[in-house]
C-alpha cells in the first residue's frame, strides 16, 4: 500500500472522527490545523486506524507522531508487519 492509498483511507477516517467534510489530510497537517482536535478525538483517531488497517500502534508509534506524515509512515510500517 502506497502512502497514496493511506491518505486517501484515511481521509474518509479524519472526516468521521472530526465531522468535518473540509478536512484535507496531507503529510504536513497537524493537530494545530484542525480545530476540535483534543485528546478525546486523537485516541478516536487512533483506534478508529487501528481498526481500520486491522493494526495496532505501540506506544513508541504515538509518540513519535507529529503530523499526519508521521501517521502515515507508521500505518505503513505496520502493515508491512501484518
Amino acid at each position: 500500500m502506497t502512502p497514496a492509498d493511506i491518505t486517501h483511507e484515511i481521509q474518509g477516517i479524519f472526516e468521521t472522527v472530526f465531522r468535518r467534510k473540509d478536512i484535507v489530510v496531507r503529510p504536513d497537517l497537524t493537530a494545530a490545523d484542525v480545530p476540535g482536535w483534543d485528546s478525546f478525538r486523537y485516541v478516536s483517531l487512533i483506534m478508529d486506524i487501528e481498526e481500520h488497517f486491522s493494526i495496532k500502534f505501540s506506544d513508541e508509534d504515538i509518540d513519535a507522531l507529529k503530523s499526519v506524515g508521521d501517521l502515515i509512515d507508521a500505518i505503513a510500517r505496520r502493515i508491512e508487519k501484518v
